[in-house]
């Protein structure tokens, strides 16, 4: 098999330890191979670096090992070309399965290019990921204690969702603010109402008359500070997107005019998979026929079974 990469290593890596192996053509053409295992602290990792330099190596390949890889291939990539793997394409042979031999596998893998780099994200967006993802995760949990807050108002009977369209509105969240302070009068809580929710003050009595205790002021209490907490947080972490991001907010402005994408789903798209497409290549996707040709096809009759003609020949 062809040697494609003559200096290369392959990294096991997990969260205490990473298994370098470097392959080396021998004096016979055949590979040889060194293994030694390093930590994974910053001095470790740099004690690793120079390893690889002293031994020539300059493609290095690791598997997505979780989150461990990141600060591994962070620090290596100045220095050497680093290679994130997938585990798929990883699969040995059956037999002892050991971090050394892994390493060595992957090791063997890169010198006769059996294997492929997935993206990393370049250092312009890197931080971007981390902080749109954790957005979503506080988005999501907003809107589950939103839910929390309409069961706890159910089990009261209070009906305020019935009415109202959205309970955490300004006016929505004073009336639950008085009925956590006691205040308990249909009428007076309706009479918080203002704008178009005026409209509804018949029905906003109705569905302010329960039997809200104490129980559920302390609950709705704490679900109300957590949703101020966690409205907090999202401003927070959209003000940081949004600086992070303003280099390219030409792409972000183009990705908003495609249906379905909204300012925050292209922060993600931008997060994920960057702005230059150049990095996946140019697949060769399969043409489609044209609707001349799959009328012309739709239309040519059926070719005759060979049964056909013999009843039609036969007698």
């Amino acid at each position: 098999m062809d040697t494609l990469i003559e200096h290369c290593a392959g990294l096991e890596v997990h969260k205490d330890t990473v298994v370098a192996c470097v392959g080396t053509p021998g004096p016979n053409g055949a590979p040889t191979c060194q293994v030694h295992t390093f930590g994974t602290t910053t001095s470790e990792l740099l004690a690793l670096r120079d390893w690889l330099t002293e031994c020539g190596v300059t493609v290095v390949g690791m598997e997505s090992t979780g989150v461990y890889w990141k600060a591994i291939c962070y620090l290596l990539e100045d220095d050497l070309e680093c290679w994130l793997l997938n585990a798929r394409h990883l699969r040995n042979v059956p037999g002892r399965k050991t971090d050394m031999a892994d390493a060595a596998w992957i090791a063997q893998l890169l010198t006769h290019g059996l294997v492929r780099p997935s993206f990393v994200p370049p250092k312009p967006i890197r931080e971007l990921p981390n902080l749109t993802r954790y957005r979503k995760a506080q988005i999501n949990q907003r809107g589950r204690e939103a839910q929390r807050l309409d069961k706890i108002g159910q089990d009261a009977g209070i009906k305020l969702s019935s009415v109202a369209s959205d309970i955490l509105g300004v006016f929505e969240r004073a009336m639950l603010a008085a009925l956590i302070t006691g205040g308990h009068d249909p009428d007076a809580l309706a009479e918080l109402a203002r704008g178009a929710l005026r409209t509804k003050i018949p029905a906003l009595r109705a569905a302010l008359t329960g039997r809200f205790g104490p129980h559920h002021a302390l609950l709705v209490g704490a679900v109300l500070a957590k949703l101020e907490y966690l409205d907090e947080v999202i401003e927070g972490l959209s003000a940081e997107i949004e600086w992070l991001i303003a280099p390219f907010a030409h792409q972000r402005d183009l990705l908003t005019t495609a249906p379905g994408v909204d300012r925050r789903t292209a922060d993600g798209l931008i997060a994920e998979i960057g702005v230059d497409m150049s990095v996946f290549g140019n697949a060769e996707r399969p043409t489609r026929p044209g609707p001349a040709a799959v009328r012309a096809r739709r239309s040519r009759p059926a070719s005759p079974s060979p049964g056909r003609y013999a009843r039609a020949t036969s007698g």
